[in-house]
Protein backbone atom coordinates (compact mmCIF):
# COMPACT_ATOMS: atom_id res chain seq x y z
CA UNK A 1 0.00 0.00 0.00
CA UNK A 2 1.41 3.39 -0.98
CA UNK A 3 1.39 6.50 1.16
CA UNK A 4 -1.27 7.94 -1.17
CA UNK A 5 -3.59 5.02 -0.42
CA UNK A 6 -3.31 5.41 3.35
CA UNK A 7 -6.06 7.27 5.18
CA UNK A 8 -3.88 9.86 6.91
CA UNK A 9 -6.64 10.75 9.36
CA UNK A 10 -6.73 7.13 10.51
CA UNK A 11 -2.93 7.04 10.73
CA UNK A 12 -2.89 10.13 12.91
CA UNK A 13 -5.76 8.87 15.04
CA UNK A 14 -3.99 5.55 15.66
CA UNK A 15 -0.70 7.28 16.42
CA UNK A 16 -2.57 9.37 18.97
CA UNK A 17 -4.07 6.22 20.42
CA UNK A 18 -0.62 4.67 20.84
CA UNK A 19 0.76 7.84 22.42
CA UNK A 20 -2.14 7.62 24.87
CA UNK A 21 -1.23 4.01 25.62
CA UNK A 22 2.40 4.93 26.33
CA UNK A 23 1.38 7.79 28.58
CA UNK A 24 -1.21 5.59 30.30
CA UNK A 25 1.32 2.85 30.97
CA UNK A 26 3.75 5.41 32.35
CA UNK A 27 1.08 6.86 34.61
CA UNK A 28 0.20 3.37 35.83
CA UNK A 29 3.81 2.92 37.00
CA UNK A 30 3.81 6.31 38.71
CA UNK A 31 0.40 5.59 40.25
CA UNK A 32 1.71 2.33 41.68
CA UNK A 33 4.65 4.22 43.19
CA UNK A 34 2.33 6.87 44.62
CA UNK A 35 0.25 4.15 46.22
CA UNK A 36 3.13 2.14 47.66
CA UNK A 37 4.99 5.17 49.03
CA UNK A 38 1.88 6.66 50.65
CA UNK A 39 2.02 9.83 48.55
CA UNK A 40 -1.67 9.77 47.65
CA UNK A 41 -2.70 9.24 51.27
CA UNK A 42 -0.43 12.09 52.39
CA UNK A 43 -1.59 14.51 49.71
CA UNK A 44 -5.24 13.73 50.45
CA UNK A 45 -4.79 15.34 53.88
CA UNK A 46 -2.72 18.36 52.77
CA UNK A 47 -3.69 21.83 51.54
CA UNK A 48 -1.86 23.05 48.42
CA UNK A 49 1.75 22.20 49.26
CA UNK A 50 5.27 22.42 47.89
CA UNK A 51 7.23 19.35 46.91
CA UNK A 52 9.27 19.79 50.09
CA UNK A 53 6.14 19.82 52.26
CA UNK A 54 4.69 16.79 50.50
CA UNK A 55 7.96 14.87 50.82
CA UNK A 56 8.16 15.73 54.51
CA UNK A 57 4.57 14.59 55.14
CA UNK A 58 5.20 11.28 53.37
CA UNK A 59 8.69 10.77 54.83
CA UNK A 60 10.31 10.66 51.39
CA UNK A 61 13.14 12.24 49.42
CA UNK A 62 12.09 15.56 47.90
CA UNK A 63 13.93 15.16 44.58
CA UNK A 64 12.04 11.95 43.81
CA UNK A 65 8.75 13.42 44.95
CA UNK A 66 9.27 16.46 42.72
CA UNK A 67 9.84 14.29 39.63
CA UNK A 68 6.84 12.13 40.51
CA UNK A 69 4.73 15.27 40.82
CA UNK A 70 5.78 16.21 37.29
CA UNK A 71 4.26 13.00 35.96
CA UNK A 72 1.14 13.45 38.09
CA UNK A 73 0.58 17.02 36.87
CA UNK A 74 1.21 16.06 33.23
CA UNK A 75 -1.23 13.17 33.63
CA UNK A 76 -3.90 15.46 35.14
CA UNK A 77 -3.98 13.47 38.36
CA UNK A 78 -2.51 16.26 40.50
CA UNK A 79 -2.99 19.99 39.90
CA UNK A 80 -0.47 22.76 40.46
CA UNK A 81 -0.60 26.53 40.73
CA UNK A 82 0.40 28.73 37.82
CA UNK A 83 3.97 29.04 39.04
CA UNK A 84 4.28 25.30 39.63
CA UNK A 85 5.20 25.82 43.27
CA UNK A 86 2.34 24.11 45.10
CA UNK A 87 0.50 20.92 44.29
CA UNK A 88 -2.96 19.56 45.13
CA UNK A 89 -4.62 16.16 44.87
CA UNK A 90 -8.25 17.07 44.10
CA UNK A 91 -10.73 15.34 46.45
CA UNK A 92 -12.53 13.86 43.45
CA UNK A 93 -9.27 12.13 42.51
CA UNK A 94 -8.32 11.20 46.06
CA UNK A 95 -11.55 9.27 46.49
CA UNK A 96 -10.44 6.98 43.63
CA UNK A 97 -6.80 6.60 44.70
CA UNK A 98 -6.81 6.24 48.49
CA UNK A 99 -8.22 3.96 51.15
CA UNK A 100 -11.41 6.03 50.95
CA UNK A 101 -12.19 4.12 47.74
CA UNK A 102 -12.28 0.77 49.57
CA UNK A 103 -12.28 -2.12 47.06
CA UNK A 104 -12.50 0.36 44.16
CA UNK A 105 -9.07 1.89 44.84
CA UNK A 106 -7.65 2.15 41.33
CA UNK A 107 -4.15 2.79 42.64
CA UNK A 108 -4.22 -0.78 43.95
CA UNK A 109 -4.87 -2.13 40.46
CA UNK A 110 -2.00 -0.09 39.04
CA UNK A 111 0.44 -2.31 40.95
CA UNK A 112 -0.24 -5.13 38.50
CA UNK A 113 1.61 -3.30 35.72
CA UNK A 114 5.07 -3.22 37.34
CA UNK A 115 4.49 -6.66 38.89
CA UNK A 116 3.84 -8.19 35.47
CA UNK A 117 6.79 -6.32 33.98
CA UNK A 118 9.17 -8.37 36.12
CA UNK A 119 8.37 -11.49 34.08
CA UNK A 120 8.18 -9.88 30.64
CA UNK A 121 11.32 -11.55 29.26
CA UNK A 122 10.20 -14.96 30.52
CA UNK A 123 6.80 -14.44 28.88
CA UNK A 124 8.55 -13.58 25.59
CA UNK A 125 10.53 -16.82 25.88
CA UNK A 126 7.25 -18.71 26.32
CA UNK A 127 5.85 -17.00 23.20
CA UNK A 128 8.77 -18.45 21.27
CA UNK A 129 9.19 -21.84 22.91
CA UNK A 130 5.85 -22.65 24.49
CA UNK A 131 5.27 -23.63 28.09
CA UNK A 132 4.71 -21.00 30.73
CA UNK A 133 6.06 -18.98 33.63
CA UNK A 134 5.57 -20.72 37.01
CA UNK A 135 3.91 -19.07 39.97
CA UNK A 136 7.24 -19.06 41.83
CA UNK A 137 8.63 -16.43 39.43
CA UNK A 138 6.18 -13.78 40.65
CA UNK A 139 7.70 -11.99 43.63
CA UNK A 140 5.15 -11.28 46.38
CA UNK A 141 2.21 -11.94 44.06
CA UNK A 142 0.40 -13.61 46.98
CA UNK A 143 0.75 -10.39 48.95
CA UNK A 144 -0.49 -8.28 46.06
CA UNK A 145 -3.57 -10.46 45.60
CA UNK A 146 -4.29 -10.33 49.31
CA UNK A 147 -4.03 -6.55 49.22
CA UNK A 148 -6.43 -6.49 46.27
CA UNK A 149 -8.98 -8.97 47.57
CA UNK A 150 -9.04 -7.94 51.24
CA UNK A 151 -11.03 -4.72 50.83
CA UNK A 152 -13.44 -6.47 48.45
CA UNK A 153 -14.07 -9.26 50.95
CA UNK A 154 -14.62 -6.74 53.74
CA UNK A 155 -17.02 -4.63 51.69
CA UNK A 156 -19.06 -7.25 49.86
CA UNK A 157 -18.71 -10.86 51.04
CA UNK A 158 -21.17 -10.84 53.93
CA UNK A 159 -23.42 -8.05 52.73
CA UNK A 160 -23.72 -8.89 49.00
CA UNK A 161 -22.07 -12.09 47.82
CA UNK A 162 -23.29 -14.76 50.26
CA UNK A 163 -26.92 -13.56 50.16
CA UNK A 164 -26.95 -14.29 46.40
CA UNK A 165 -27.37 -17.98 47.32
CA UNK A 166 -31.00 -18.50 48.42
CA UNK A 167 -31.27 -19.45 52.10
CA UNK A 168 -27.51 -19.61 52.59
CA UNK A 169 -27.12 -16.96 55.28
CA UNK A 170 -29.57 -18.69 57.59
CA UNK A 171 -27.87 -22.04 57.03
CA UNK A 172 -24.53 -20.45 57.93
CA UNK A 173 -26.07 -19.09 61.12
CA UNK A 174 -27.43 -22.53 62.00
CA UNK A 175 -24.14 -24.28 61.28
CA UNK A 176 -22.82 -25.98 58.12
CA UNK A 177 -19.47 -27.14 56.73
CA UNK A 178 -17.83 -24.75 54.25
CA UNK A 179 -14.73 -25.02 52.06
CA UNK A 180 -12.96 -22.30 50.10
CA UNK A 181 -10.83 -23.82 47.34
CA UNK A 182 -7.89 -21.71 46.26
CA UNK A 183 -8.30 -19.66 49.42
CA UNK A 184 -5.11 -17.61 48.96
CA UNK A 185 -4.29 -15.81 52.21
CA UNK A 186 -7.54 -17.05 53.75
CA UNK A 187 -9.19 -13.73 54.53
CA UNK A 188 -12.55 -14.82 53.09
CA UNK A 189 -12.55 -17.97 55.25
CA UNK A 190 -11.69 -16.02 58.38
CA UNK A 191 -14.29 -13.34 57.63
CA UNK A 192 -17.00 -15.99 57.31
CA UNK A 193 -15.78 -17.91 60.35
CA UNK A 194 -15.92 -14.79 62.47
CA UNK A 195 -19.42 -13.88 61.24
CA UNK A 196 -20.88 -17.40 61.57
CA UNK A 197 -19.44 -19.10 64.68
CA UNK A 198 -21.80 -22.08 64.42
CA UNK A 199 -20.38 -23.10 61.03
CA UNK A 200 -17.06 -24.79 60.30
CA UNK A 201 -14.68 -23.48 57.61
CA UNK A 202 -11.75 -25.03 55.73
CA UNK A 203 -9.45 -23.22 53.32
CA UNK A 204 -7.49 -25.17 50.70
CA UNK A 205 -4.55 -23.74 48.75
CA UNK A 206 -1.27 -24.98 47.27
CA UNK A 207 0.63 -21.89 48.45
CA UNK A 208 2.53 -22.39 51.70
CA UNK A 209 2.67 -18.62 52.18
CA UNK A 210 -1.08 -18.33 51.73
CA UNK A 211 -1.85 -21.12 54.19
CA UNK A 212 0.55 -19.60 56.72
CA UNK A 213 -1.09 -16.17 56.35
CA UNK A 214 -4.60 -17.60 56.80
CA UNK A 215 -3.58 -19.64 59.83
CA UNK A 216 -1.89 -16.62 61.43
CA UNK A 217 -4.92 -14.40 60.87
CA UNK A 218 -7.25 -17.05 62.33
CA UNK A 219 -5.05 -17.31 65.41
CA UNK A 220 -4.95 -13.53 65.80
CA UNK A 221 -8.75 -13.43 65.65
CA UNK A 222 -9.06 -16.33 68.10
CA UNK A 223 -11.07 -18.42 65.66
CA UNK A 224 -11.65 -22.06 66.53
CA UNK A 225 -13.91 -22.83 63.56
CA UNK A 226 -11.43 -22.08 60.75
CA UNK A 227 -8.59 -24.29 59.52
CA UNK A 228 -6.27 -24.24 56.55
CA UNK A 229 -4.92 -27.16 54.52
CA UNK A 230 -2.03 -27.16 52.04
CA UNK A 231 -3.69 -28.85 49.10
CA UNK A 232 -3.60 -28.84 45.30
CA UNK A 233 -7.22 -28.49 44.21
CA UNK A 234 -6.61 -31.01 41.41
CA UNK A 235 -5.99 -33.73 44.03
CA UNK A 236 -8.73 -32.69 46.44
CA UNK A 237 -10.46 -35.85 47.69
CA UNK A 238 -13.19 -34.94 50.17
CA UNK A 239 -16.36 -36.71 49.01
CA UNK A 240 -19.63 -35.38 50.48
CA UNK A 241 -17.93 -33.40 53.28
CA UNK A 242 -19.22 -29.89 52.63
CA UNK A 243 -22.55 -28.08 52.41
CA UNK A 244 -21.00 -25.09 50.63
CA UNK A 245 -17.88 -24.74 48.50
CA UNK A 246 -16.68 -21.33 47.35
CA UNK A 247 -14.03 -20.35 44.82
CA UNK A 248 -13.19 -16.68 44.33
CA UNK A 249 -11.54 -15.87 40.98
CA UNK A 250 -9.36 -18.98 40.97
CA UNK A 251 -10.78 -21.57 38.57
CA UNK A 252 -9.40 -19.82 35.48
CA UNK A 253 -5.86 -20.10 36.96
CA UNK A 254 -6.02 -23.85 37.43
CA UNK A 255 -3.83 -26.21 35.43
CA UNK A 256 -6.59 -28.82 35.49
CA UNK A 257 -9.85 -26.89 35.91
CA UNK A 258 -12.06 -29.79 34.79
CA UNK A 259 -10.62 -32.08 37.46
CA UNK A 260 -10.92 -29.32 40.08
CA UNK A 261 -14.59 -28.75 39.25
CA UNK A 262 -15.29 -32.52 39.41
CA UNK A 263 -13.58 -32.64 42.81
CA UNK A 264 -15.74 -29.76 44.02
CA UNK A 265 -18.92 -31.44 42.80
CA UNK A 266 -17.86 -34.60 44.63
CA UNK A 267 -17.10 -32.65 47.81
CA UNK A 268 -20.68 -31.40 48.12
CA UNK A 269 -23.27 -33.14 50.24
CA UNK A 270 -26.76 -33.68 48.77
CA UNK A 271 -28.44 -30.28 48.57
CA UNK A 272 -25.12 -28.45 48.88
CA UNK A 273 -24.17 -25.40 46.84
CA UNK A 274 -21.11 -24.27 44.94
CA UNK A 275 -20.53 -20.52 44.64
CA UNK A 276 -18.02 -19.68 41.92
CA UNK A 277 -16.99 -16.06 41.43
CA UNK A 278 -15.04 -15.56 38.23
CA UNK A 279 -14.30 -12.99 35.55
CA UNK A 280 -17.32 -11.56 33.75
CA UNK A 281 -16.53 -11.92 30.07
CA UNK A 282 -17.52 -13.72 26.90
CA UNK A 283 -15.67 -16.72 25.52
CA UNK A 284 -15.78 -14.88 22.16
CA UNK A 285 -12.99 -12.29 21.89
CA UNK A 286 -15.04 -10.05 19.60
CA UNK A 287 -17.75 -9.75 22.24
CA UNK A 288 -15.23 -8.45 24.78
CA UNK A 289 -13.96 -5.61 22.59
CA UNK A 290 -16.09 -3.01 24.38
CA UNK A 291 -15.53 -4.35 27.90
CA UNK A 292 -14.13 -1.37 29.85
CA UNK A 293 -11.34 -3.51 31.34
CA UNK A 294 -10.69 -5.85 28.40
CA UNK A 295 -7.08 -4.78 27.65
CA UNK A 296 -6.22 -5.05 31.34
CA UNK A 297 -7.90 -8.46 31.70
CA UNK A 298 -6.20 -9.96 28.66
CA UNK A 299 -2.82 -8.57 29.73
CA UNK A 300 -3.08 -9.98 33.26
CA UNK A 301 -4.28 -13.23 31.76
CA UNK A 302 -1.45 -13.54 29.24
CA UNK A 303 1.22 -12.56 31.74
CA UNK A 304 -0.09 -14.45 34.77
CA UNK A 305 -3.34 -16.46 34.77
CA UNK A 306 -2.81 -18.34 31.51
CA UNK A 307 0.94 -18.77 31.75
CA UNK A 308 1.03 -20.18 35.30
CA UNK A 309 -1.40 -22.85 34.12
CA UNK A 310 0.64 -23.63 31.02
CA UNK A 311 3.78 -23.85 33.16
CA UNK A 312 2.20 -26.93 34.74
CA UNK A 313 1.25 -28.37 31.33
CA UNK A 314 -2.25 -27.16 32.09
CA UNK A 315 -5.22 -26.10 30.03
CA UNK A 316 -4.37 -22.40 30.14
CA UNK A 317 -7.96 -21.15 30.28
CA UNK A 318 -6.96 -17.56 31.00
CA UNK A 319 -8.91 -14.89 32.86
CA UNK A 320 -11.25 -14.20 29.93
CA UNK A 321 -12.31 -17.83 29.53
CA UNK A 322 -15.83 -16.47 29.50
CA UNK A 323 -19.33 -17.38 30.62
CA UNK A 324 -19.96 -19.83 27.77
CA UNK A 325 -16.84 -21.87 28.57
CA UNK A 326 -17.56 -21.70 32.29
CA UNK A 327 -21.05 -23.11 31.80
CA UNK A 328 -19.63 -25.85 29.56
CA UNK A 329 -17.10 -26.95 32.19
CA UNK A 330 -19.63 -26.74 35.03
CA UNK A 331 -22.04 -29.00 33.13
CA UNK A 332 -19.21 -31.41 32.33
CA UNK A 333 -18.36 -31.57 36.06
CA UNK A 334 -21.91 -32.60 36.91
CA UNK A 335 -23.56 -29.31 37.83
CA UNK A 336 -27.07 -29.38 36.38
CA UNK A 337 -28.57 -26.33 38.07
CA UNK A 338 -26.49 -23.20 37.44
CA UNK A 339 -27.74 -19.67 38.00
CA UNK A 340 -25.50 -16.84 36.76
CA UNK A 341 -25.93 -13.61 38.69
CA UNK A 342 -24.33 -10.18 38.49
CA UNK A 343 -23.97 -7.46 41.09
CA UNK A 344 -24.69 -3.83 40.32
CA UNK A 345 -21.47 -1.83 40.22
CA UNK A 346 -19.27 -4.91 39.76
CA UNK A 347 -18.06 -4.95 36.14
CA UNK A 348 -15.42 -7.59 36.81
CA UNK A 349 -17.22 -10.71 38.05
CA UNK A 350 -19.99 -13.18 37.37
CA UNK A 351 -21.46 -15.10 40.30
CA UNK A 352 -22.25 -18.74 39.44
CA UNK A 353 -24.57 -20.47 41.91
CA UNK A 354 -24.40 -24.20 41.25
CA UNK A 355 -25.80 -27.44 42.60
CA UNK A 356 -24.51 -30.86 41.69
CA UNK A 357 -26.73 -33.12 39.63
CA UNK A 358 -28.25 -36.23 41.08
Amino acid sequence: MTAQQLDQAKVEAFAGQMLGALNGASLALMTSIGHQTGLFEAMATLPPSTSEQIARAAGLQERYVREWLGAMVAGHIVTCDAAGKTFTLPPEHAVCLTKAAGPNNLANFAQFIPALGTVEQKIITSFRNGGGVPYSEYANFQGLMAQMSGPTVDATLLQTTLPLVPGLVQKLRDGIDVADVGCGSGHAINTMAQAFPQSRFTGFDFSEDGIAAGTAEAAKLGLTNARFVLQDAATLDTPAQFDLVTVFDAIHDQAQPRKVLRNIASALRPGGAYLMVDVRASSNIAENAEHPLAPFLYTVSCMHCMTVSLALNGEGLGAAWGEQKALELLAEAGFRDVDVKQVEGDIVNNYYICRAGG
